[in-house]
């Protein structure tokens, strides 16, 4: 048997696995579908979803120190200056990551009566859909039409 060509490169610089360290708890996907959905203050967040108000807290600093969320200021009349968060240029990049995990949820986890939201775009009302497409403009309609091969930054192993 010959081994797979991937067990030649290394995995150390991996940017996937980089972006799980970021992404990869499930609170942290919880908050950025909140401010997504325009939930942006922090009592908000808890009251609606339930996270615990340190787990919150921590995963809005670490959306904050890896700049995928700002704190914007804010203060209701009559009382003290407090945050709110709003997507960064690179949060907003990951909208299309959010999409991709909703529409697999709603085709695998969704309740008989189906999933509890859509997205449509907002000048036509159509739903929204994530597309792979190469950059010569060709759909990839299935994991085996792509090649994983090494790009400028990989590495051998040694």
């Amino acid at each position: 048997m010959v081994a797979p060509e991937a067990l030649d490169w290394s995995v150390e610089n991996c940017t996937i696995g980089r972006a799980m360290t970021i992404l990869g708890e499930r609170w942290t996907i919880v908050v950025l579908r909140e401010v997504f959905s325009g939930i942006r203050r922090f009592d908000d967040m808890r009251q609606r979803t339930g996270i615990p108000r340190q787990v919150l807290t921590d995963r809005l600093a670490m959306l904050v120190d890896e700049g995928v969320l700002r704190r914007e200021p804010y203060r209701e009349p009559g009382a003290r200056l407090r945050q709110e968060y709003r997507l960064t240029e690179k949060g907003l990049d990951l909208w299309p990551v959010l999409v991709a995990v909703l529409e697999w949820g709603d085709r695998y986890l969704a309740d008989p009566g189906g999933p509890p939201l859509r997205t449509v775009h907002r000048d036509c009302a159509a739903e929204v859909r994530v597309v792979l497409r190469c950059a010569d403009g060709h759909d990839v309609a299935s994991p085996r039409d792509v090649l994983p091969r090494p790009g400028p930054g990989a590495r051998r192993r040694n």
